[in-house]
């Protein structure tokens, strides 16, 4: 069973950064486009960043150019997401995602991507 494992996830305070980490197990994440979404307490999930399968290519939303940077390790078969200058509108759990499909068709993430994490709470609290 393919799994997404995410880690890093806490308590930060405004003006802070973080980390974000995320394994796979039971299939090689090389051949998958990956990415992030994030979902605050009382809104939609959002779709905020992805890296293509050669990490020719990448999206970030709007509300977080220039503070999210996603990157991959080929190496470790682990996914990126560093966040800097965090808000307290950053606050959500954050989900891995996982996709084979075409990139131009699941790039804006307006799309369900096929495989998920089970999630890391992001808290920004002063």
């Amino acid at each position: 069973q393919p799994q997404l494992e995410e880690s890093g996830g806490g308590l930060v305070q405004p003006g802070g950064s973080l980390r974000l980490s995320c394994t796979a197990s039971g299939f090689n994440l090389n051949f998958y486009h990956l990415g992030w979404y994030r979902q605050a307490p009382g809104k939609e999930r959002e779709g905020v960043s992805c890296i293509s399968a050669g990490s020719r290519s990448t999206y970030y939303a709007d509300s977080v150019k220039d503070r999210f940077t996603v990157s991959r390790d080929i190496a470790k078969n682990t996914v990126y997401l560093d966040i800097v200058d965090l808000n307290p509108e950053d606050t959500a759990v954050y989900y891995c995602v996982a996709d084979f499909r075409a990139w131009e068709y699941i790039k804006s993430m307006q799309a369900a991507w096929d495989h998920w994490g089970t999630g890391t709470q992001v808290t920004v609290s002063s």
